[in-house]
């Protein structure tokens, strides 16, 4: 299988971030700048404005196909929280493959970001904020095997 990312439908986009086809049809999907990154950049579709000490929930409208055996893990820029002190609220962001087309939001991945700065933080509209990272991982030979579907409860 293979492993690539795709925009979420425009229905969920419509109803999750806002209602307009041009922003839609020309954000872009995550990419490598380089040959020798292991991340691939997401990109802000729309401006974003970070107060001092305020939570952002930011959408990417991006979701993720990938193998059983991988998982995404999404980190914020390093240079974010050198230089200006933000932060990704759960450290690292991690999407398991199971994730992708979920009945809830069809696998749309969010981040949320944290300013602990004293200014204000801006992201503008195609500025690269985050990158994800696919990285295989093993399991033990012992586990209980009898896995449940994915819910809104994962």
């Amino acid at each position: 299988m293979s492993r690539y990312f795709e925009k979420i439908s425009y229905n969920n986009f419509s109803n999750s971030i806002i209602d307009n086809k041009d922003v839609y049809n020309t954000y872009k999907l995550p990419n490598r700048k380089t040959k020798g990154a292991a991340g691939y950049d997401f990109y802000a579709i729309e401006n974003v404005k970070i107060m001092p000490g305020e939570v952002k929930k930011i959408p990417t409208g991006v979701k993720a196909k990938f193998n059983d055996d991988e998982v995404l893990l999404l980190v914020v820029r390093s240079n974010y929280g050198f230089k200006y002190n933000v932060r990704m609220c759960n450290q690292v962001g991690v999407i398991d493959s199971d994730y992708y087309n979920n009945i809830d939001n069809e696998g749309h991945i969010w981040v949320c970001l944290q300013n602990h700065g004293e200014k204000d933080f801006v992201i503008n509209k195609g500025d690269a904020f985050c990158q994800g990272i696919f990285v295989k991982y093993l399991v033990t030979d012992n586990e209980d095997r009898s896995f449940v579907k994915r819910s809104s409860e994962y």
